[in-house]
Protein backbone atom coordinates (compact mmCIF):
# COMPACT_ATOMS: atom_id res chain seq x y z
CA UNK A 1 0.00 0.00 0.00
CA UNK A 2 1.32 3.43 -0.91
CA UNK A 3 1.84 6.20 1.61
CA UNK A 4 -1.42 8.08 1.83
CA UNK A 5 -1.11 11.79 2.71
CA UNK A 6 -4.37 13.53 3.47
CA UNK A 7 -4.68 17.07 2.14
CA UNK A 8 -3.33 19.67 4.50
CA UNK A 9 -5.56 21.72 6.71
CA UNK A 10 -4.21 24.82 5.01
CA UNK A 11 -5.45 23.60 1.63
CA UNK A 12 -8.90 22.97 3.11
CA UNK A 13 -8.95 26.45 4.64
CA UNK A 14 -7.97 28.08 1.33
CA UNK A 15 -10.68 26.18 -0.55
CA UNK A 16 -13.27 27.03 2.11
CA UNK A 17 -12.41 30.75 2.04
CA UNK A 18 -12.57 30.76 -1.77
CA UNK A 19 -15.98 29.07 -1.74
CA UNK A 20 -17.35 31.44 0.90
CA UNK A 21 -16.08 34.44 -1.02
CA UNK A 22 -17.61 33.15 -4.26
CA UNK A 23 -20.91 32.53 -2.50
CA UNK A 24 -20.92 36.00 -0.94
CA UNK A 25 -20.46 37.62 -4.37
CA UNK A 26 -23.56 35.81 -5.56
CA UNK A 27 -25.52 36.95 -2.52
CA UNK A 28 -25.62 40.69 -3.14
CA UNK A 29 -29.13 41.96 -2.75
CA UNK A 30 -30.59 44.83 -4.78
CA UNK A 31 -30.79 48.14 -2.91
CA UNK A 32 -34.60 48.01 -3.14
CA UNK A 33 -34.59 44.98 -0.76
CA UNK A 34 -32.13 46.40 1.79
CA UNK A 35 -34.87 47.42 4.27
CA UNK A 36 -35.75 43.74 4.74
CA UNK A 37 -32.20 43.13 6.04
CA UNK A 38 -31.80 45.89 8.64
CA UNK A 39 -29.53 44.66 11.41
CA UNK A 40 -27.74 42.12 9.21
CA UNK A 41 -24.41 42.36 7.41
CA UNK A 42 -25.08 42.10 3.68
CA UNK A 43 -23.76 42.97 0.27
CA UNK A 44 -26.03 45.51 -1.42
CA UNK A 45 -25.81 46.38 -5.09
CA UNK A 46 -27.17 49.23 -7.17
CA UNK A 47 -26.32 52.03 -9.57
CA UNK A 48 -25.16 55.25 -7.90
CA UNK A 49 -27.21 58.02 -9.52
CA UNK A 50 -25.54 60.81 -7.56
CA UNK A 51 -22.80 61.36 -4.97
CA UNK A 52 -23.65 64.47 -3.00
CA UNK A 53 -22.16 66.28 -0.09
CA UNK A 54 -24.34 67.30 2.83
CA UNK A 55 -23.73 69.39 5.92
CA UNK A 56 -20.35 69.10 7.62
CA UNK A 57 -18.75 67.18 4.75
CA UNK A 58 -20.93 64.05 5.04
CA UNK A 59 -21.37 62.37 1.64
CA UNK A 60 -24.37 60.36 0.44
CA UNK A 61 -24.86 58.01 -2.50
CA UNK A 62 -28.29 58.36 -4.11
CA UNK A 63 -29.61 55.24 -5.82
CA UNK A 64 -32.89 56.89 -6.94
CA UNK A 65 -33.65 60.09 -8.84
CA UNK A 66 -35.62 61.37 -5.84
CA UNK A 67 -33.55 60.60 -2.74
CA UNK A 68 -36.50 61.39 -0.43
CA UNK A 69 -38.40 58.28 -1.50
CA UNK A 70 -35.40 56.02 -2.04
CA UNK A 71 -35.30 52.99 0.30
CA UNK A 72 -31.48 52.89 0.58
CA UNK A 73 -28.43 55.13 0.80
CA UNK A 74 -24.72 54.89 1.51
CA UNK A 75 -23.19 57.37 3.97
CA UNK A 76 -19.51 58.39 4.12
CA UNK A 77 -18.42 60.55 7.03
CA UNK A 78 -15.62 63.12 6.50
CA UNK A 79 -13.19 61.27 8.77
CA UNK A 80 -13.48 58.15 6.62
CA UNK A 81 -12.79 59.78 3.24
CA UNK A 82 -9.03 59.20 3.43
CA UNK A 83 -9.53 55.45 3.98
CA UNK A 84 -12.14 55.18 1.21
CA UNK A 85 -10.81 57.39 -1.59
CA UNK A 86 -12.33 59.70 -4.18
CA UNK A 87 -15.94 58.56 -3.90
CA UNK A 88 -17.07 61.16 -6.44
CA UNK A 89 -15.78 58.73 -9.08
CA UNK A 90 -18.55 56.27 -8.20
CA UNK A 91 -21.32 58.46 -9.61
CA UNK A 92 -23.06 56.69 -12.49
CA UNK A 93 -21.50 53.30 -11.69
CA UNK A 94 -22.96 50.01 -10.52
CA UNK A 95 -21.46 49.18 -7.11
CA UNK A 96 -21.50 46.36 -4.60
CA UNK A 97 -20.97 47.33 -0.97
CA UNK A 98 -20.59 45.14 2.11
CA UNK A 99 -21.59 46.28 5.57
CA UNK A 100 -24.14 46.29 8.32
CA UNK A 101 -27.50 47.45 6.99
CA UNK A 102 -28.83 50.02 9.46
CA UNK A 103 -32.12 51.83 9.66
CA UNK A 104 -32.01 55.62 9.71
CA UNK A 105 -34.70 58.20 8.99
CA UNK A 106 -37.08 55.66 7.46
CA UNK A 107 -34.62 54.04 5.08
CA UNK A 108 -31.83 51.48 5.04
CA UNK A 109 -28.21 52.60 4.89
CA UNK A 110 -24.68 51.29 4.99
CA UNK A 111 -21.87 53.44 6.40
CA UNK A 112 -18.84 53.22 4.12
CA UNK A 113 -15.70 53.39 6.28
CA UNK A 114 -13.08 51.44 4.29
CA UNK A 115 -12.36 50.81 0.61
CA UNK A 116 -12.44 47.06 1.35
CA UNK A 117 -16.23 47.33 1.74
CA UNK A 118 -16.50 47.96 -2.01
CA UNK A 119 -16.26 45.08 -4.47
CA UNK A 120 -15.16 44.78 -8.06
CA UNK A 121 -14.23 47.86 -10.09
CA UNK A 122 -15.73 50.19 -7.50
CA UNK A 123 -12.91 49.19 -5.13
CA UNK A 124 -10.37 50.60 -7.58
CA UNK A 125 -11.16 54.27 -7.09
CA UNK A 126 -8.16 56.56 -6.65
CA UNK A 127 -7.25 58.00 -3.27
CA UNK A 128 -8.66 61.34 -2.25
CA UNK A 129 -6.60 64.24 -3.70
CA UNK A 130 -4.26 65.61 -1.05
CA UNK A 131 -5.57 69.13 -1.51
CA UNK A 132 -9.25 68.09 -1.14
CA UNK A 133 -10.85 70.02 1.69
CA UNK A 134 -14.06 68.48 3.02
CA UNK A 135 -15.02 71.56 4.99
CA UNK A 136 -15.01 73.72 1.85
CA UNK A 137 -17.66 71.53 0.23
CA UNK A 138 -15.62 70.10 -2.58
CA UNK A 139 -13.35 73.04 -3.24
CA UNK A 140 -9.63 72.64 -3.16
CA UNK A 141 -7.21 74.47 -0.93
CA UNK A 142 -3.52 74.17 -0.30
CA UNK A 143 -4.10 73.90 3.43
CA UNK A 144 -1.72 75.36 5.99
CA UNK A 145 -0.68 74.38 9.43
CA UNK A 146 -1.14 77.38 11.70
CA UNK A 147 -0.06 77.69 15.27
CA UNK A 148 -2.13 79.50 17.88
CA UNK A 149 -1.31 83.17 18.25
CA UNK A 150 0.52 84.27 21.38
CA UNK A 151 -1.75 85.87 23.92
CA UNK A 152 -1.29 89.51 24.86
CA UNK A 153 -1.23 88.94 28.60
CA UNK A 154 1.37 90.72 30.75
CA UNK A 155 4.46 88.64 31.36
CA UNK A 156 4.44 89.11 35.15
CA UNK A 157 1.58 89.87 37.40
CA UNK A 158 2.53 92.22 40.22
CA UNK A 159 2.18 90.62 43.59
CA UNK A 160 1.00 92.37 46.68
CA UNK A 161 3.30 92.46 49.71
CA UNK A 162 3.26 89.35 51.91
CA UNK A 163 0.58 89.22 54.57
CA UNK A 164 1.44 88.20 58.09
CA UNK A 165 -0.51 85.31 59.49
CA UNK A 166 -0.25 86.69 63.01
CA UNK A 167 -3.00 88.70 64.60
CA UNK A 168 -1.81 92.35 64.87
CA UNK A 169 -3.95 92.96 67.97
CA UNK A 170 -1.87 90.46 69.96
CA UNK A 171 1.39 91.69 71.55
CA UNK A 172 4.54 90.15 70.16
CA UNK A 173 6.46 87.71 72.32
CA UNK A 174 10.20 88.27 73.05
CA UNK A 175 11.09 85.33 70.78
CA UNK A 176 9.52 87.06 67.78
CA UNK A 177 12.19 89.76 67.77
Amino acid sequence: MRNFRPPSILLHAVVLVALMRAMSFAQCIPFSEAQKHIGATRCVTGKVIRVKQGNGGVHFFDFCEDYRICPFTVVVFPGDLKQVGDIRRLQGRQIEIDGEVKGYDGRAEIVLRRISQLRGDAAKIPPLPKEYDVERHGKYSAGKLTYPKASKRPAHKKQSPPVSIEDPSQPMSPTDY
